[in-house]
Parts: C-alpha cells; sequence; structure tokens
C-alpha cells in the first residue's frame, strides 16, 4: 500500500511556483536544487514573468501545466499565499511544501489547513525549510544543498529549520536517508513523518527536534511502531525550561512541568532525550552505525595518562561503567604492555613506544574479546597531519575485522582537523565521536538503548494510552460518577475512602461535628490520635491551624476541638496517628496532550526544596515503580539510617503502582491530587494527607 506522504516525499513531479533567476533567492535556490541534486521526476518551474530557466519551460501558473503534479513547492511571499494555495489545489497537486510564515491576517492560516484537509493534501509547512529524500535524490530545500551528500539511515525531523541544516551541512559523518524541517505542521505532523520514515527499509535511526508534539495519539503509535522495528529515536526537545511552569494548588502542578511530562513519555516508550545538537550528533553517529552495544560496559584504550583521568571523570558524571575485564584479559595485557603499565580498563597503553601498533592491536582486541566489553573506544586527538595516528587508524581497522562488537574512535576535542582519518574510519565501520562529554553521553545512550531493548522484550508490550484511559477496578465507575457532578474538592474522608478502594493505607478515622462525636471517636481509635478540621473548601489545613497532632486523652481532645470548631467549623476529622517514618508524597500530573502520569518524591517541606522527583506515565509496573524511586536522591533513606529501621520498599512500591491506577481510572475526572505525606514505615506505607480536586471544581473555579 502507498504511504499518504509519498506525493510529498517521494513525488514523480514537482511544480516550483516562485521559481525565479535570482541569485539567492529562495525561488532561485530551490530551482537550482531540484534540477542538479540528481532528482529522477519532472521538474515544472511555475512563474508567469519567465519563459525560460535554465533550460526549461517555464509556465505561468498552475493551470497551465500539462499535468497535475504529486508535489506543489510554494516560493511565493505570504501576500499571495492563500490564492496560490487554493490555484494548486483547484490544479490537481496532491501535496504541498510551503515556505511562507503564513503569517496571515484573519483566519487565513486555517483556510489553508482546512483547504487540504479537505482534499486530502498533505502539508510540509508552513514556515519550514522543505526536505530532503536520499531515495528519491531530492533536495527538496530552501537554502542552496551541498554538490555532494552521502546516504544513509538517520531520519532526522525538526520543527527548526536552522537546526536541521546546522545538522546536514556540516558533519559528513552524519548519513540520512531523510531530513524534514516539518515548520508550523499545518497538516503533517512530526509523527506522520516518523511513520513514513519507519515504512522505509534504510531507516536505522530518528532524530526528533520539536518544540512540542502536535499529534499526541499518532506520535504514541510512532514510538510503538519505532520500538518494534528496533530503530533508536532520538528527541531534543525545545522549550525546555519555562512551557510547564504554572501556577496550582497542589505542589504536584507546580513542581512536575512540560518537560519533565516529556522525559516520563520518553521513558514509557524508550526514547533518549538528548541536551544538545552536540549530543544528538554523537548519538546519531554512533546508534545509526552497522554495530550495536553488547552486554557490559565500556572498553577504552588510550595513549595518555592524563587522558585517562579525564576519561574516567567524564565518564562517572555521565554514569558510563567500564567493562570489570576478567583474569585472562589481564593475562594477555600483561604479556604485550611495556614495564610499569597497568593491565586495567580503561587502558593506557602508550610506554616506550616500541612496536606500538602490535601492542594497541592485541590489548585493544583482548579488551573487546572480554565477555563485560559491550563495546571498545581508542581515544586519541586525531589529526589528519600526524603519521602516528594514520597508524592509530590503521590499528582500528586491523581490530574492527578482529571482532564483531561496536568499535569508536573518540577525540577529546571537538575541532575538526581530521576529516580524513574520520572518513577512513567511518568507511571501516567505526563511528568517530568529537569532544569527551558528548562522546560519552552518546555512549551511555547506546547503552540505555540496549537495556530498554532487553526490557521491552522481556515484558508485555505497552498498551497505546487510549487503551488504558479506563480501568476495570471494582469501584471506578462509582468514583467517575462522583467525581464528574462534584463542584468543590473532595473532603478528607471522601479522600480516604478513595485510597482505599485502590488499596492505598489509610490511618483509621472517622467524621465527628460535636465534642461527644468526637470523643466517642476517640474511645473507638484509642489515643493518641490527630485531629483535623473536616469543613469543605478548606484545603490546607496546617496554613489555617487546622491540625492538631499527638493528641493524648479526652482534655486536649476537648481542648483541640474547642479551638478548631471555633474558628473554622464544628466538623472534624479523628484519625489514629500512623506509624513514624519517612515523608513521601505522590501527586497526579493530567497533560493534555498525553493523559495522566503520576509523580512520587520525598514528602513534607523537601518536596519544594529538593524539586526531585519520579514521574511516570500512568498506569505503571512494579519494576519501573522500583527503577524511578531508587532514582531519588535521598532513597538510601528508605534503607534505614542511623540506626532507623529500613522502611518496606515493596510497599511503598505497590503504593506508587495502585496510585497509578487511579490516575489510570480517574485521572481524566481529576484536576490535581496530592497525597503528602505518605509516611513510609517498616510497617508499610499510610496516606496522612490527601487533596483531590475534580476537574468540574476546577473548571467552576477559574470561571
Amino acid at each position: 500500500m502507498t504511504h499518504p506522504l509519498a506525493p510529498l516525499l517521494a513525488p514523480r513531479s514537482i511544480a516550483l511556483v516562485g521559481a525565479s533567476r535570482k541569485r539567492n533567492s529562495v525561488g532561485n535556490d530551490t530551482l537550482r536544487n531540484l534540477l542538479s541534486g540528481g532528482y529522477r521526476g519532472t521538474v515544472f518551474p511555475v512563474n508567469p514573468s519567465y519563459a525560460h530557466l535554465y533550460g526549461r519551460v517555464c509556465y505561468p501558473d498552475m493551470a497551465a501545466l500539462p499535468d497535475p503534479v504529486d508535489l506543489a513547492i510554494l516560493a511565493v511571499p505570504n501576500r499571495v499565499l492563500l490564492q496560490t494555495v487554493e490555484a494548486t489545489i483547484g490544479a490537481g497537486a496532491r501535496a504541498l511544501l510551503i515556505f511562507a510564515s503564513a503569517a496571515l491576517e484573519g483566519d487565513g492560516r486555517k483556510r489553508i489547513a482546512s483547504l487540504a484537509r479537505a482534499a486530502n493534501i498533505p502539508i510540509c509547512g508552513a514556515n519550514c525549510m522543505g526536505f530532503f529524500s536520499a531515495a528519491q535524490s531530492l533536495p527538496a530545500f530552501s537554502a542552496l544543498f551541498p554538490p555532494a551528500f552521502r546516504a544513509g539511515g538517520i531520519t532526522c525531523i525538526a520543527q527548526s529549520g536552522s537546526l536541521i541544516q546546522a545538522l546536514l551541512f556540516n558533519d559528513e559523518r552524519l548519513a540520512f536517508n531523510l531530513a524534514v524541517s516539518s515548520g508550523q505542521e499545518l497538516v503533517t505532523s512530526a509523527a506522520e513523518f516518523m511513520d513514513y520514515a519507519l515504512d522505509q527499509a534504510d531507516t536505522r535511526l530518528i532524530a526528533l527536534i520539536l518544540e512540542s508534539v502536535r499529534d499526541p495519539q499518532r506520535f504514541i503509535q510512532s514510538l510503538e511502531k519505532a520500538r518494534r522495528r528496533d530503530v533508536p529515536v532520538l528527541f531534543l526537545k525545545l522549550a525546555r525550561s519555562a512551557a510547564g511552569a504554572q501556577l496550582a494548588l497542589s505542589h504536584t502542578g507546580a513542581i512536575a512541568g512540560d518537560a519533565a511530562v516529556y522525559e516520563a513519555l520518553f521513558r514509557r516508550y524508550g526514547v533518549l532525550s538528548v541536551r544538545d545538537l552536540s549530543e544528538l550528533a554523537a548519538t546519531a553517529t554512533l546508534l545509526s552505525a552497522p554495530r550495536r552495544a553488547a552486554a557490559g560496559g565500556l572498553a577504552a584504550i588510550l595513549d595518555s595518562g592524563g587522558e585517562r583521568e579525564l576519561l574516567v571523570d567524564m565518564a562517572a558524571e555521565t554514569g558510563v561503567p567500564f567493562a570489570r575485564i576478567g583474569a585472562d584479559t589481564t593475562r594477555v595485557l600483561q604479556e604485550n604492555l611495556d614495564p610499569g603499565l597497568e593491565a586495567i580498563n580503561p587502558l593506557d597503553a602508550w610506554g616506550t613506544g616500541r612496536e606500538f601498533e602490535q601492542i594497541f592491536e592485541t590489548c585493544l582486541v583482548a579488551l573487546m574479546d572480554d565477555p563485560d566489553s559491550a563495546l571498545g573506544m581508542f581515544v586519541c586527538d586525531l589529526c589528519d597531519e600526524l603519521d602516528l595516528h594514520h597508524a592509530y587508524v590503521a590499528v582500528c581497522e586491523a581490530v574492527a575485522q578482529r571482532t564483531p562488537k561496536l568499535l569508536v574512535a573518540m577525540t577529546n576535542y571537538s575541532a575538526w582537523s581530521h576529516r580524513g582519518l574520520a572518513a577512513r574510519l567511518r568507511a571501516a565501520g567505526i563511528a568517530v565521536l568529537d569532544g569527551t562529554m558528548p562522546a560519552l553521553r552518546a555512549v551511555r545512550h547506546a547503552l540505555d538503548y540496549r537495556d530498554l531493548q532487553a526490557r521491552a522484550a522481556a515484558s508485555p508490550a505497552v498498551a497505546p494510552v487510549a487503551a488504558v484511559a479506563a480501568g476495570n477496578h471494582p469501584r471506578a465507575d462509582h468514583w467517575r460518577r462522583l467525581l464528574d457532578a462534584r463542584t468543590s474538592a473532595l473532603t478528607e474522608d471522601e479522600g480516604y475512602a478513595l485510597l482505599a478502594d485502590y488499596g492505598i493505607g489509610v490511618p483509621r478515622h472517622e467524621v465527628a461535628e460535636s465534642l461527644e462525636a468526637a470523643l466517642a471517636a476517640a474511645r473507638s481509635i484509642g489515643y493518641p490520635l490527630a485531629l483535623k478540621t473536616a469543613v469543605p473548601g478548606i484545603l490546607h489545613k496546617s496554613d489555617v491551624g487546622g491540625v492538631r497532632l499527638g493528641i493524648r486523652d479526652d482534655t486536649e481532645l476537648a481542648a483541640a476541638y474547642h479551638d478548631v470548631a471555633a474558628r473554622l467549623g464544628r466538623r472534624v476529622l479523628i484519625s489514629a496517628l500512623a506509624p513514624a517514618g519517612i515523608e513521601m508524597a505522590f501527586g497526579l500530573v493530567q497533560d493534555a496532550a498525553f493523559g495522566s502520569f503520576v509523580m512520587a518524591a520525598f514528602g513534607g517541606t523537601w518536596i519544594e526544596h529538593l524539586k526531585d522527583r519520579a514521574l511516570a506515565m500512568a498506569p505503571l509496573d512494579e519494576s519501573t515503580a522500583e527503577r524511578l524511586l531508587s532514582e531519588l536522591r535521598l532513597a538510601k533513606v528508605l534503607d534505614g539510617v542511623r540506626g532507623a529501621a529500613p522502611c518496606d520498599r515493596a510497599a511503598l512500591v505497590r503504593t506508587f503502582v495502585r496510585f497509578g491506577e487511579l490516575a489510570r481510572d480517574l485521572g481524566a475526572q481529576i484536576a490535581e491530587m496530592d497525597l503528602n505525606p505518605v509516611l513510609v514505615s517498616a510497617e508499610g506505607t499510610t496516606a496522612v494527607d490527601c487533596l483531590i480536586i475534580p476537574r468540574r471544581a476546577s473548571r467552576e473555579g477559574n470561571s
């Protein structure tokens, strides 16, 4: 079946509206790209100002073309854009590429999108630089393309044209099969471009540079497709810093943020998140190489003790483990190294320089053959002008032929002075990475992707968001109805009932509206206990003096009740004191695009000061919950410090999982939800305080 984007990305014919003879204009650069890039289809220049352009007939308008075209490229200004789109669609074009910004008066931009959708026409853009398809030899690009371009297995999709141009035009180590500047995505989203790329047999990796995902459901479907095809997906998220900051009644909304939601989404679907272009380029270079990382850690060989120290320091910072070489490997190293050199990994193999080629080759093969070596790295600051470095490249070429594992050459300094040597290494299937930190981050991503694929193979496939929107909990429908009808926050006793239905521990409690009822509750529950105001509408009870803890007898209870009732109202909650423990917090984040996410953090005042949280897409399994909780900075305190008993981590993990099930079932009905604190002790977990604001209550409160 032909892909819906084939008329756009694999067109048999192209009309360039706005073709021009003026040098350095979009219409001229694009036309020269189409005519000189090797494209085998038919190109029709369209511009009423010319009869011929570059030896070809130039047509006055789309209606004058001999036949309808697959793709119409519009190199026209905004002032005539809408009428050009109308004329182009009317002439039967099956796809559009729009360079202009489409900053039109009124609803002009929406009009363009609606016209295209009505005609079932894909659009690249507006406000984009176009695309490059290696299979079609087609640089449909608004900037003049380099004369020589190496095809490969990387697909890059970027909403920023300048960033994609930086990758396309500056680094020949990056070999693309498809590069798309998607711009505003008026009609066709990055997710659809991903889907097309994943149908191409030569796609080995997809790199995304996006501000936001404009088609969430299709994006998730494309991520699942990438995982099935074993195609790594890299994501450079733009506008990370302020996009998700918002005031909220709960702590959760204030500290989660848009970027954190994306990171949780990435973890769920195995997307590798990168921080900048250098990291993206290094990771794409490594993961598009013919080989992938095996089990174990990094094996490295160097010719410098100082550079080895730098490598070890940076590896610790990026979390890259080194292979723990065995006795057989150590023996081979000892037999070949000059006296005084340590037979360890990473290995400084430069001694007196005698027979260095043989020593480096033998030692590097031994390191890579070690069962705990995932990949090998030759560290040297390559320079085309040094004979020594030509010898090092020859060593790498020989080693690559003697091992099935992935081999990388890494330079600590990112300035290019080794293009020739890099080309030799690339031809031998050896990735060349520049810059210590980008290279090691790329290695970390390669190991992460290996582990993600292993976990995916060992566990059931992740269900799409739409499939988990409604759970099967026996009480879910009851709570949906209650929350849908509610125009105010749940009272704490209602919140306790909801948590208890989902298997989350809460203290024994009773509601009282008189001193007599409070005393009766105390006799049933037993001292010591807590008293809290239970008057509807008071969200943060401690802030108004509505909480009394450690009440020991009837006298103290009477005094506490009279004080709270006189100031805040007669309705109170009497509850047992939970066992002393570590304070944790859980929160629900409802993202408009991707649905429900759950957060865990160390609670109380720590949640605001540490700003350290684990965020996961709901629901989550126990292995994911355990892994995320263990990554919190204070996680070690759960194991007991200064004589304290270890907490019941299994109970904490179960609570996180059950909270995720609650979020899956009821997230659409809840605007904000905090459990803070949840006390974790050797006896289990107890949610001491909860804040639940239904979505309807939030809407009406903000209206």
